[in-house]
Protein backbone atom coordinates (compact mmCIF):
# COMPACT_ATOMS: atom_id res chain seq x y z
CA UNK A 1 0.00 0.00 0.00
CA UNK A 2 1.10 3.57 -0.70
CA UNK A 3 2.61 5.03 2.48
CA UNK A 4 0.87 7.93 4.19
CA UNK A 5 4.08 9.93 3.93
CA UNK A 6 4.24 9.46 0.18
CA UNK A 7 0.49 9.82 -0.33
CA UNK A 8 0.14 13.09 1.57
CA UNK A 9 3.24 14.64 -0.01
CA UNK A 10 1.77 14.37 -3.50
CA UNK A 11 -0.76 16.62 -5.17
CA UNK A 12 -3.65 15.24 -7.23
CA UNK A 13 -1.72 15.23 -10.49
CA UNK A 14 1.13 13.29 -8.90
CA UNK A 15 -1.24 10.66 -7.48
CA UNK A 16 -3.05 10.31 -10.79
CA UNK A 17 0.32 9.82 -12.49
CA UNK A 18 1.17 6.96 -10.12
CA UNK A 19 -2.11 5.24 -10.94
CA UNK A 20 -1.71 5.80 -14.67
CA UNK A 21 1.82 4.37 -14.67
CA UNK A 22 0.70 1.27 -12.75
CA UNK A 23 2.96 1.95 -9.77
CA UNK A 24 -0.13 1.81 -7.55
CA UNK A 25 -3.77 0.95 -8.13
CA UNK A 26 -6.73 3.21 -7.54
CA UNK A 27 -7.85 0.77 -4.83
CA UNK A 28 -4.53 1.14 -3.02
CA UNK A 29 -4.73 4.94 -3.18
CA UNK A 30 -8.25 4.86 -1.81
CA UNK A 31 -7.28 2.52 1.01
CA UNK A 32 -4.52 4.91 1.99
CA UNK A 33 -7.00 7.77 1.92
CA UNK A 34 -9.31 5.84 4.27
CA UNK A 35 -6.44 5.25 6.69
CA UNK A 36 -5.55 8.94 6.43
CA UNK A 37 -9.12 9.98 7.21
CA UNK A 38 -9.33 7.67 10.20
CA UNK A 39 -6.08 9.06 11.60
CA UNK A 40 -7.28 12.67 11.89
CA UNK A 41 -11.09 12.73 11.94
CA UNK A 42 -11.38 12.44 15.72
CA UNK A 43 -9.34 15.64 16.06
CA UNK A 44 -10.78 17.61 13.13
CA UNK A 45 -14.46 16.52 12.91
CA UNK A 46 -14.54 17.51 9.25
CA UNK A 47 -16.80 14.86 7.66
CA UNK A 48 -20.58 14.99 7.45
CA UNK A 49 -21.18 11.81 5.42
CA UNK A 50 -18.50 9.14 5.03
CA UNK A 51 -15.75 8.26 4.59
CA UNK A 52 -17.20 5.86 2.01
CA UNK A 53 -15.43 2.50 1.81
CA UNK A 54 -16.58 1.52 -1.67
CA UNK A 55 -14.24 2.21 -4.60
CA UNK A 56 -16.03 4.38 -7.20
CA UNK A 57 -16.57 3.15 -10.73
CA UNK A 58 -13.43 3.25 -12.86
CA UNK A 59 -12.80 6.45 -14.79
CA UNK A 60 -10.23 7.25 -17.45
CA UNK A 61 -10.19 10.94 -16.59
CA UNK A 62 -7.00 12.88 -15.97
CA UNK A 63 -7.40 12.60 -12.17
CA UNK A 64 -8.42 8.94 -12.25
CA UNK A 65 -7.82 7.24 -8.91
CA UNK A 66 -7.60 10.45 -6.88
CA UNK A 67 -9.86 10.61 -3.81
CA UNK A 68 -11.69 13.85 -3.08
CA UNK A 69 -14.53 15.17 -0.94
CA UNK A 70 -17.46 17.49 -1.57
CA UNK A 71 -18.84 20.18 0.67
CA UNK A 72 -22.23 19.44 2.24
CA UNK A 73 -23.80 22.37 0.41
CA UNK A 74 -25.28 22.99 -3.06
CA UNK A 75 -23.51 20.26 -5.07
CA UNK A 76 -25.35 16.93 -5.23
CA UNK A 77 -24.03 13.38 -5.67
CA UNK A 78 -26.43 10.56 -6.51
CA UNK A 79 -27.20 8.41 -3.47
CA UNK A 80 -25.60 10.86 -1.02
CA UNK A 81 -27.57 12.91 1.51
CA UNK A 82 -27.10 16.66 1.50
CA UNK A 83 -27.83 18.59 4.69
CA UNK A 84 -26.61 22.12 4.07
CA UNK A 85 -24.88 22.01 7.43
CA UNK A 86 -28.23 22.26 9.19
CA UNK A 87 -30.20 20.15 11.64
CA UNK A 88 -33.25 21.30 9.69
CA UNK A 89 -32.12 18.97 6.89
CA UNK A 90 -30.73 16.19 9.08
CA UNK A 91 -33.18 13.68 7.61
CA UNK A 92 -32.82 14.76 3.98
CA UNK A 93 -33.22 11.98 1.43
CA UNK A 94 -30.29 10.91 -0.75
CA UNK A 95 -29.91 12.84 -3.99
CA UNK A 96 -31.49 11.19 -7.01
CA UNK A 97 -28.91 12.48 -9.48
CA UNK A 98 -25.56 14.22 -9.79
CA UNK A 99 -25.44 17.95 -10.36
CA UNK A 100 -23.61 19.18 -13.45
CA UNK A 101 -20.41 19.93 -11.56
CA UNK A 102 -20.47 16.54 -9.83
CA UNK A 103 -20.72 14.83 -13.22
CA UNK A 104 -17.69 16.81 -14.36
CA UNK A 105 -15.73 15.89 -11.23
CA UNK A 106 -16.46 12.23 -11.89
CA UNK A 107 -15.53 12.56 -15.57
CA UNK A 108 -12.22 14.08 -14.45
CA UNK A 109 -11.60 10.84 -12.55
CA UNK A 110 -12.05 12.08 -8.98
CA UNK A 111 -13.45 9.45 -6.59
CA UNK A 112 -15.83 10.62 -3.86
CA UNK A 113 -14.64 9.82 -0.33
CA UNK A 114 -17.30 11.71 1.63
CA UNK A 115 -18.99 15.03 2.32
CA UNK A 116 -17.60 17.78 4.53
CA UNK A 117 -18.93 20.19 7.10
CA UNK A 118 -20.12 23.62 6.12
CA UNK A 119 -21.54 26.35 8.26
CA UNK A 120 -25.34 26.31 8.15
CA UNK A 121 -26.33 27.13 4.55
CA UNK A 122 -22.91 28.74 4.15
CA UNK A 123 -23.97 31.73 6.27
CA UNK A 124 -20.91 32.03 8.49
CA UNK A 125 -17.19 32.48 7.93
CA UNK A 126 -16.47 29.73 10.48
CA UNK A 127 -17.19 26.01 10.15
CA UNK A 128 -18.94 25.85 13.52
CA UNK A 129 -22.31 24.10 13.51
CA UNK A 130 -25.16 24.00 15.98
CA UNK A 131 -26.02 20.59 14.48
CA UNK A 132 -22.75 18.64 14.53
CA UNK A 133 -20.34 20.96 16.32
CA UNK A 134 -17.26 22.72 14.92
CA UNK A 135 -14.66 21.56 12.47
CA UNK A 136 -11.18 22.26 13.82
CA UNK A 137 -8.17 23.76 12.12
CA UNK A 138 -5.30 21.28 11.64
CA UNK A 139 -2.79 24.07 12.31
CA UNK A 140 -4.31 24.70 15.75
CA UNK A 141 -7.33 22.63 16.84
CA UNK A 142 -8.47 25.44 19.13
CA UNK A 143 -9.03 27.55 16.03
CA UNK A 144 -11.55 27.35 13.21
CA UNK A 145 -10.43 26.50 9.68
CA UNK A 146 -12.74 29.28 8.52
CA UNK A 147 -15.87 28.90 6.48
CA UNK A 148 -18.02 28.14 5.04
CA UNK A 149 -15.95 25.45 3.25
CA UNK A 150 -14.05 24.63 6.44
CA UNK A 151 -14.45 20.85 6.41
CA UNK A 152 -13.06 20.59 2.89
CA UNK A 153 -10.11 22.84 3.69
CA UNK A 154 -9.26 20.98 6.91
CA UNK A 155 -9.07 17.62 5.12
CA UNK A 156 -6.88 18.92 2.30
CA UNK A 157 -4.53 20.71 4.72
CA UNK A 158 -4.24 17.62 6.95
CA UNK A 159 -3.27 15.40 4.01
CA UNK A 160 -6.45 13.30 3.77
CA UNK A 161 -7.20 14.31 0.17
CA UNK A 162 -5.25 16.55 -2.22
CA UNK A 163 -8.28 18.40 -3.56
CA UNK A 164 -11.78 19.14 -2.28
CA UNK A 165 -14.92 20.76 -3.61
CA UNK A 166 -15.85 24.15 -2.15
CA UNK A 167 -18.10 27.07 -3.00
CA UNK A 168 -18.01 30.79 -2.35
CA UNK A 169 -20.66 33.49 -1.87
CA UNK A 170 -18.63 36.06 0.09
CA UNK A 171 -15.26 34.36 0.55
CA UNK A 172 -16.18 30.79 1.46
CA UNK A 173 -13.47 29.22 -0.72
CA UNK A 174 -10.77 31.77 0.01
CA UNK A 175 -11.28 32.27 3.75
CA UNK A 176 -10.74 28.63 4.80
CA UNK A 177 -7.96 28.23 2.23
CA UNK A 178 -6.16 31.22 3.77
CA UNK A 179 -6.61 29.91 7.31
CA UNK A 180 -5.34 26.40 6.48
CA UNK A 181 -2.47 27.15 4.10
CA UNK A 182 -4.13 26.21 0.79
CA UNK A 183 -4.75 27.55 -2.69
CA UNK A 184 -8.33 28.75 -3.04
CA UNK A 185 -9.63 30.08 -6.37
CA UNK A 186 -13.01 31.71 -6.72
CA UNK A 187 -13.60 31.56 -10.48
CA UNK A 188 -15.47 34.16 -12.49
CA UNK A 189 -19.25 34.11 -12.40
CA UNK A 190 -20.43 31.59 -14.98
CA UNK A 191 -17.06 29.82 -15.32
CA UNK A 192 -18.23 26.71 -13.41
CA UNK A 193 -21.89 25.64 -13.69
CA UNK A 194 -24.24 25.71 -10.69
CA UNK A 195 -27.11 23.70 -12.21
CA UNK A 196 -29.24 22.07 -13.06
CA UNK A 197 -31.40 22.74 -9.97
CA UNK A 198 -30.57 26.41 -9.57
CA UNK A 199 -29.71 29.21 -11.99
CA UNK A 200 -28.09 31.49 -9.45
CA UNK A 201 -27.66 31.82 -5.69
CA UNK A 202 -27.43 34.97 -3.59
CA UNK A 203 -28.21 37.01 -6.73
CA UNK A 204 -25.21 35.79 -8.67
CA UNK A 205 -22.69 36.01 -5.83
CA UNK A 206 -22.21 32.25 -5.34
CA UNK A 207 -19.76 30.22 -7.42
CA UNK A 208 -18.55 26.62 -7.26
CA UNK A 209 -15.03 25.18 -7.43
CA UNK A 210 -12.39 23.72 -5.08
CA UNK A 211 -9.47 24.07 -2.69
CA UNK A 212 -6.09 22.48 -3.43
CA UNK A 213 -2.49 22.45 -2.21
CA UNK A 214 -0.89 23.48 -5.50
CA UNK A 215 -1.57 26.02 -8.21
CA UNK A 216 -1.18 23.36 -10.90
CA UNK A 217 -3.96 21.21 -9.41
CA UNK A 218 -6.17 24.29 -9.43
CA UNK A 219 -5.35 25.11 -13.06
CA UNK A 220 -5.73 21.53 -14.37
CA UNK A 221 -8.98 20.98 -12.47
CA UNK A 222 -10.43 24.25 -13.75
CA UNK A 223 -9.64 23.15 -17.31
CA UNK A 224 -11.65 19.97 -16.71
CA UNK A 225 -14.77 21.37 -15.03
CA UNK A 226 -15.15 24.84 -16.53
CA UNK A 227 -17.47 25.64 -19.43
CA UNK A 228 -21.06 26.60 -20.05
CA UNK A 229 -23.88 24.12 -19.57
CA UNK A 230 -27.40 24.12 -21.06
CA UNK A 231 -29.86 26.19 -19.07
CA UNK A 232 -27.29 28.09 -17.03
CA UNK A 233 -28.14 31.75 -16.40
CA UNK A 234 -24.51 32.86 -16.57
CA UNK A 235 -21.80 31.78 -18.96
CA UNK A 236 -18.13 32.61 -19.32
CA UNK A 237 -16.18 32.72 -22.60
CA UNK A 238 -13.73 29.92 -23.22
CA UNK A 239 -10.16 30.83 -22.26
CA UNK A 240 -7.74 31.71 -25.04
CA UNK A 241 -5.59 28.75 -24.04
CA UNK A 242 -5.80 26.03 -21.38
CA UNK A 243 -5.12 27.24 -17.86
CA UNK A 244 -2.45 24.54 -17.47
CA UNK A 245 -0.48 26.34 -20.19
CA UNK A 246 -0.78 29.65 -18.36
CA UNK A 247 1.12 28.30 -15.35
CA UNK A 248 4.10 27.04 -17.34
CA UNK A 249 7.49 28.37 -16.26
CA UNK A 250 8.10 30.79 -19.08
CA UNK A 251 8.79 34.50 -19.45
CA UNK A 252 5.44 36.20 -18.77
CA UNK A 253 4.55 39.68 -19.85
CA UNK A 254 5.02 42.48 -17.38
CA UNK A 255 1.87 43.23 -15.39
CA UNK A 256 0.66 46.35 -13.67
CA UNK A 257 -0.18 45.27 -10.14
CA UNK A 258 -1.90 47.38 -7.49
CA UNK A 259 -1.37 46.56 -3.82
CA UNK A 260 -3.51 47.54 -0.84
CA UNK A 261 -2.00 47.03 2.61
CA UNK A 262 -5.08 47.92 4.63
CA UNK A 263 -8.33 46.37 5.77
CA UNK A 264 -11.94 47.42 5.55
CA UNK A 265 -12.15 51.16 4.85
CA UNK A 266 -8.67 51.74 6.28
CA UNK A 267 -8.95 49.17 9.09
CA UNK A 268 -5.59 48.29 10.64
CA UNK A 269 -3.96 44.96 9.84
CA UNK A 270 -1.93 42.79 12.17
CA UNK A 271 1.84 43.29 11.70
CA UNK A 272 2.13 39.74 10.32
CA UNK A 273 -0.47 40.43 7.64
CA UNK A 274 1.16 43.71 6.68
CA UNK A 275 4.49 41.88 6.38
CA UNK A 276 2.83 39.28 4.13
CA UNK A 277 1.58 42.00 1.78
CA UNK A 278 4.96 43.70 1.72
CA UNK A 279 6.69 40.38 0.99
CA UNK A 280 4.29 39.67 -1.86
CA UNK A 281 4.70 43.16 -3.33
CA UNK A 282 8.50 43.02 -3.23
CA UNK A 283 8.52 39.54 -4.76
CA UNK A 284 6.27 40.64 -7.62
CA UNK A 285 8.52 43.64 -8.24
CA UNK A 286 11.55 41.33 -8.29
CA UNK A 287 9.74 39.21 -10.88
CA UNK A 288 9.62 42.24 -13.16
CA UNK A 289 6.12 43.57 -12.61
CA UNK A 290 5.16 47.19 -12.01
CA UNK A 291 3.88 47.29 -8.43
CA UNK A 292 2.29 50.33 -6.78
CA UNK A 293 -0.09 50.97 -3.92
CA UNK A 294 -3.57 51.67 -5.26
CA UNK A 295 -7.22 50.71 -4.68
CA UNK A 296 -10.53 51.20 -6.47
CA UNK A 297 -12.97 53.73 -5.06
CA UNK A 298 -15.45 51.88 -2.84
CA UNK A 299 -18.34 53.16 -0.74
CA UNK A 300 -17.74 50.49 1.91
CA UNK A 301 -20.79 51.25 4.02
CA UNK A 302 -23.05 51.38 0.97
CA UNK A 303 -21.57 48.11 -0.24
CA UNK A 304 -22.09 46.48 3.16
CA UNK A 305 -25.73 47.63 3.25
CA UNK A 306 -26.31 46.17 -0.22
CA UNK A 307 -24.63 42.90 0.72
CA UNK A 308 -26.79 42.68 3.84
CA UNK A 309 -29.90 43.07 1.68
CA UNK A 310 -28.98 40.28 -0.74
CA UNK A 311 -27.61 38.07 2.05
CA UNK A 312 -30.92 38.29 3.91
CA UNK A 313 -33.07 37.91 0.80
CA UNK A 314 -31.07 34.85 -0.27
CA UNK A 315 -31.35 33.37 3.22
CA UNK A 316 -35.11 33.90 3.20
CA UNK A 317 -35.37 32.07 -0.14
CA UNK A 318 -33.75 29.00 1.44
CA UNK A 319 -35.26 29.10 4.92
CA UNK A 320 -38.79 30.50 4.66
CA UNK A 321 -40.12 27.59 2.54
CA UNK A 322 -38.78 25.16 5.15
CA UNK A 323 -40.45 27.09 7.97
CA UNK A 324 -43.73 27.19 6.03
CA UNK A 325 -43.53 23.43 5.50
CA UNK A 326 -43.49 22.95 9.28
CA UNK A 327 -39.77 22.65 10.03
CA UNK A 328 -39.13 23.53 13.66
CA UNK A 329 -37.45 26.97 13.77
CA UNK A 330 -35.38 25.81 16.76
CA UNK A 331 -33.49 23.49 14.41
CA UNK A 332 -31.95 26.52 12.70
CA UNK A 333 -29.19 28.70 14.09
CA UNK A 334 -30.35 32.01 15.51
CA UNK A 335 -28.66 34.24 12.94
CA UNK A 336 -30.10 32.15 10.10
CA UNK A 337 -33.63 32.83 11.31
CA UNK A 338 -32.85 36.49 12.02
CA UNK A 339 -31.52 37.06 8.50
CA UNK A 340 -34.38 35.08 6.93
CA UNK A 341 -36.97 37.19 8.73
CA UNK A 342 -35.32 40.40 7.56
CA UNK A 343 -35.13 39.02 4.05
CA UNK A 344 -38.80 38.06 4.06
CA UNK A 345 -39.73 41.65 4.94
CA UNK A 346 -37.76 43.20 2.06
CA UNK A 347 -39.52 44.61 -0.98
CA UNK A 348 -38.48 44.98 -4.63
CA UNK A 349 -37.31 48.55 -4.06
CA UNK A 350 -34.88 47.34 -1.36
CA UNK A 351 -33.37 44.92 -3.85
CA UNK A 352 -33.22 47.58 -6.56
CA UNK A 353 -31.29 49.89 -4.24
CA UNK A 354 -28.86 47.07 -3.44
CA UNK A 355 -28.37 46.31 -7.13
CA UNK A 356 -27.63 49.99 -7.77
CA UNK A 357 -24.86 49.76 -5.17
CA UNK A 358 -23.58 46.57 -6.81
CA UNK A 359 -23.51 48.30 -10.17
CA UNK A 360 -21.54 51.22 -8.72
CA UNK A 361 -19.01 48.79 -7.27
CA UNK A 362 -18.71 46.85 -10.53
CA UNK A 363 -18.27 50.03 -12.56
CA UNK A 364 -15.57 51.24 -10.17
CA UNK A 365 -13.72 47.92 -10.37
CA UNK A 366 -14.09 47.83 -14.15
CA UNK A 367 -12.41 51.23 -14.44
CA UNK A 368 -9.75 50.16 -11.95
CA UNK A 369 -8.88 47.00 -13.87
CA UNK A 370 -8.62 48.95 -17.10
CA UNK A 371 -5.49 50.41 -15.49
CA UNK A 372 -4.36 47.53 -13.24
CA UNK A 373 -4.08 43.85 -14.19
CA UNK A 374 -4.21 42.58 -10.61
CA UNK A 375 -5.15 43.83 -7.18
CA UNK A 376 -3.19 42.29 -4.28
CA UNK A 377 -4.89 42.47 -0.87
CA UNK A 378 -4.99 40.60 2.46
CA UNK A 379 -7.41 37.69 2.45
CA UNK A 380 -7.88 38.24 6.20
CA UNK A 381 -6.88 40.91 8.70
CA UNK A 382 -5.37 38.20 10.93
CA UNK A 383 -4.90 34.45 11.39
CA UNK A 384 -7.65 31.89 11.91
CA UNK A 385 -10.16 32.80 14.64
CA UNK A 386 -10.68 30.75 17.77
CA UNK A 387 -13.49 28.20 17.85
CA UNK A 388 -16.63 30.07 18.88
CA UNK A 389 -15.49 33.55 17.84
CA UNK A 390 -18.21 33.53 15.19
CA UNK A 391 -21.28 32.35 17.09
CA UNK A 392 -24.00 31.95 14.48
CA UNK A 393 -26.44 30.73 17.13
CA UNK A 394 -26.29 33.98 19.08
CA UNK A 395 -29.76 35.59 19.08
CA UNK A 396 -28.33 38.95 20.14
CA UNK A 397 -27.08 39.76 16.64
CA UNK A 398 -29.23 41.77 14.29
CA UNK A 399 -28.98 40.76 10.65
CA UNK A 400 -26.84 43.81 9.83
CA UNK A 401 -24.55 43.12 12.78
CA UNK A 402 -24.08 39.49 11.76
CA UNK A 403 -23.24 40.31 8.15
CA UNK A 404 -20.77 42.98 9.29
CA UNK A 405 -19.24 40.50 11.75
CA UNK A 406 -18.63 38.04 8.92
CA UNK A 407 -17.48 40.45 6.21
CA UNK A 408 -15.24 43.05 7.82
CA UNK A 409 -12.41 40.68 8.92
CA UNK A 410 -12.03 39.62 5.26
CA UNK A 411 -11.62 43.03 3.67
CA UNK A 412 -11.94 42.40 -0.06
CA UNK A 413 -13.30 38.86 -0.36
CA UNK A 414 -16.93 39.74 -1.03
CA UNK A 415 -16.18 42.44 -3.60
CA UNK A 416 -15.16 39.87 -6.23
CA UNK A 417 -18.37 37.91 -5.62
CA UNK A 418 -20.31 41.03 -6.56
CA UNK A 419 -18.17 42.06 -9.53
CA UNK A 420 -17.99 38.47 -10.71
CA UNK A 421 -14.24 38.55 -11.28
CA UNK A 422 -11.80 35.79 -10.30
CA UNK A 423 -9.84 35.92 -7.04
CA UNK A 424 -7.32 33.50 -5.58
CA UNK A 425 -5.78 33.24 -2.12
CA UNK A 426 -2.26 31.88 -1.79
CA UNK A 427 -0.49 30.72 1.41
CA UNK A 428 2.46 33.04 0.91
CA UNK A 429 3.27 33.77 4.56
CA UNK A 430 2.85 32.73 8.18
CA UNK A 431 2.44 34.46 11.50
CA UNK A 432 5.35 34.63 13.92
CA UNK A 433 4.00 31.48 15.61
CA UNK A 434 3.54 29.56 12.35
CA UNK A 435 -0.13 29.99 11.42
CA UNK A 436 -0.92 30.35 7.70
CA UNK A 437 -1.70 33.75 6.17
CA UNK A 438 -3.31 34.12 2.77
CA UNK A 439 -2.75 36.86 0.21
CA UNK A 440 -5.45 37.47 -2.38
CA UNK A 441 -4.95 38.26 -6.07
CA UNK A 442 -8.04 39.49 -7.90
CA UNK A 443 -8.59 40.49 -11.52
CA UNK A 444 -11.18 41.65 -14.01
CA UNK A 445 -14.04 39.40 -15.08
CA UNK A 446 -12.92 36.22 -16.88
CA UNK A 447 -9.19 36.88 -16.34
CA UNK A 448 -8.34 33.63 -14.58
CA UNK A 449 -5.40 33.44 -16.97
CA UNK A 450 -3.66 36.41 -15.32
CA UNK A 451 -4.55 35.22 -11.82
CA UNK A 452 -3.23 31.69 -12.33
CA UNK A 453 -0.12 32.76 -14.24
CA UNK A 454 0.91 35.12 -11.44
CA UNK A 455 -0.05 32.61 -8.74
CA UNK A 456 2.29 30.06 -10.33
CA UNK A 457 5.11 32.62 -10.38
CA UNK A 458 4.60 33.32 -6.68
CA UNK A 459 4.45 29.61 -5.84
CA UNK A 460 7.86 29.16 -7.47
CA UNK A 461 9.30 32.24 -5.75
CA UNK A 462 7.76 31.66 -2.29
CA UNK A 463 7.14 27.88 -2.10
CA UNK A 464 4.91 26.49 0.62
CA UNK A 465 4.89 22.77 -0.20
CA UNK A 466 7.10 21.79 2.74
CA UNK A 467 4.85 23.21 5.46
CA UNK A 468 2.83 20.79 7.59
CA UNK A 469 0.15 21.55 10.18
CA UNK A 470 0.17 20.20 13.73
CA UNK A 471 -2.60 17.72 12.90
CA UNK A 472 -1.50 15.84 9.79
CA UNK A 473 -1.95 12.26 8.63
CA UNK A 474 1.77 11.58 9.05
CA UNK A 475 2.10 13.00 12.56
CA UNK A 476 -1.15 11.47 13.78
CA UNK A 477 -0.17 8.02 12.53
CA UNK A 478 3.20 8.20 14.24
CA UNK A 479 1.53 9.17 17.51
CA UNK A 480 -0.67 6.09 17.31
Amino acid sequence: MLSLQDYSARDALDLAGLVRSGEVTAAEVRQTALVAAASVESRLAAFTEGPFEQLPAHSSGEFAGVPFVIKDLLITAVGVCGHGGSAALADAAPAEADSTLMRRFRAAGLGLLGTTKSSEFGLSVAADQKWRGPTRNPWDPQRSPGGSSGGSAALVAAGVVPVAHANDGAGSIRIPAAHTGLVGLKPSRGRVPLGPWQQELMYGNVVEFAVTRTVRDTAYLLDLVQGNAPGEKYGAPLPAEPYRDEIADRSPRQLRIAVAAHGWDGQALSPDVRNAIELTASTLADLGHVVEEASPAVDWEGFLAALTTTWCAGTAAAVVPLLKSGTDRDLFEATTVTCAEVGQALNPVDLAVAFDQYNALSQSFGSFHAQWDLWVTPTSVGPAPAIGDFDADNPQYTAAEWVRRCVVPYPTCATSNVTGGPAITLPLAQTADGLPLGVQLSADLYREDIVLRTAAQLERALPWAGRRPVVHVTTETRQR
